[in-house]
């Protein structure tokens, strides 16, 4: 599949309004949104957000609280979701009156359910004689799904259906592009691959603290991170060298009971430990070596976040990651492996110099690479593409499907 040629400017520069809709503010969905946001509030737009009112905890709140200076059309939360329930029917129509009410010149939509519910909104709105453009971005989403299963094959049906209601596509990733080409179909609107950006400043390395433990994990508590195969890593590190090695687990959700429990019945309870979400380079401050084991990622900011901060870094073949990675892809090691993840682990804590020096050269190739300024510069070029050409209609609100 062949990228749609890139403008280096948005045309127009006319001040925007404009609404991301998502659903989880949590993770590398809310960590790109709230880029984006505040750097499109910098250039003078008007920026709003609805998600979920569900998810999120005390360091969710914190980032929220964050970002409220910088939105100017506001932060509304509603109940949504995350499996399709009787209740998406209720939550579709607060949804479209509160989007209504903003009038936005962009909807740009985030993930399956958020692209759900905003593709849908901006259809309905045009019904009602909005010009308001329809941008996709799955962030992974429905595209982890297998095709060769029932569900799968489902999911990418109704994504094809909702292409017919999206002005553009964006992607994080070449493969999260390469799997929307193979699943669901070459793209019949624009896209474009934009990856993940970080900041300047994130780019200066971490102090390890002196009573460091030896791995992180860091991330939402689910089996797709891979966060079961982490701690079952430990117990394989334990019966190889004869001693558990220590490790923080930071993060939560709703299966962090049961990893928990599985801590406690291998026996690790003494050398792991629990903690909530809490800022990145925070934890990474914590443990001398990051753990990624991840069944399944687009572009996950967690590697980008190590990588600049000069992190040791163990981390799974999939998704986006070997694009981070580039020349140092070799390092890789399979999803679900145990062995080869604790093979891993186990090789950069008995060579703390190896580690550091495999850490430096990850962080040079990072660095130029992924930067929020490229990010938002590439986005606006394609809002302005999805704009009306013609000055007039810019404040037209002609029915257009």
């Amino acid at each position: 599949m062949t990228e749609q040629p890139d403008d280096s400017h948005a045309r127009g520069g006319a001040k925007l309004r404009i609404v991301h809709c998502f659903r989880s503010p949590v993770g590398g969905i809310f960590r790109h949104v709230r880029d984006l946001a505040e750097a499109q509030a910098a250039e003078g737009h008007s920026v709003g957000i609805v998600c979920d009112s569900s998810t999120g905890g005390a360091r969710e709140e914190e980032l929220i609280q964050a970002l409220l200076p910088h939105l100017e059309l506001g932060l509304h939360r509603t109940p949504m979701k995350r499996h399709v329930s009787p209740s998406d029917l209720l939550a579709f129509l607060r949804l479209f009156r509160r989007i209504k009410a903003l009038n936005p010149d962009i909807l740009h939509t985030h993930g399956a359910k958020g692209g759900v519910y905003g593709r849908g909104i901006g259809t309905l709105l045009r019904v009602f004689g909005s010009s308001v453009a329809r941008i996709y971005c799955p962030h992974g989403g429905s595209l982890h799904y297998d095709a060769a299963t029932r569900s799968g094959r489902l999911f990418f049906r109704i994504e094809r259906l909702l292409e017919t209601m999206t002005d553009a596509l964006i992607f994080v990733s070449d493969y999260e592009a390469r799997a929307y080409g193979e699943k669901v179909g070459p793209p019949r609107k624009p896209w474009r691959i934009v990856p993940n950006g970080i900041r300047e400043e994130e780019f200066e390395p971490v102090v390890t603290r002196p009573e460091a433990v030896d791995f992180l994990y860091i991330g939402m508590m689910r089996d797709l991170k891979g966060t079961d195969v982490f701690i079952d890593a430990l117990a394989r590190l334990r019966d190889w060298r004869g001693i558990a090695p220590t490790a923080e687990i930071v993060g939560d959700g709703p299966e962090k009971a049961r990893y928990q429990a599985r801590v406690q019945r291998l026996g690790l309870a003494a050398t792991t430990r629990f903690h909530p979400a809490m800022a990145t380079r925070t934890a990474f401050g914590m443990a001398r070596i990051v753990v990624v084991p991840s069944r399944a990622e687009s572009m996950p900011y967690v590697v980008l976040e190590a990588a600049a901060a000069a992190c040791p870094l163990v981390a799974t073949r999939v998704g986006g990651i070997p694009e981070i990675f580039a020349a140092e892809q070799h390092r890789l090691v399979a999803p679900g492996d145990i062995a080869a993840l604790a093979e891993a682990m186990g090789a950069l804590l008995e060579e703390p110099s190896r580690a550091k020096a495999e850490a430096e050269r990850l962080r040079e190739i990072v660095h130029p690479r992924f930067s929020i300024q490229h990010m938002t510069a590439v986005v606006g070029a394609l809002y302005g593409d999805c704009r009306p050409r013609h000055p007039e209609a810019s404040g037209s609100r002609r029915p257009r499907l």
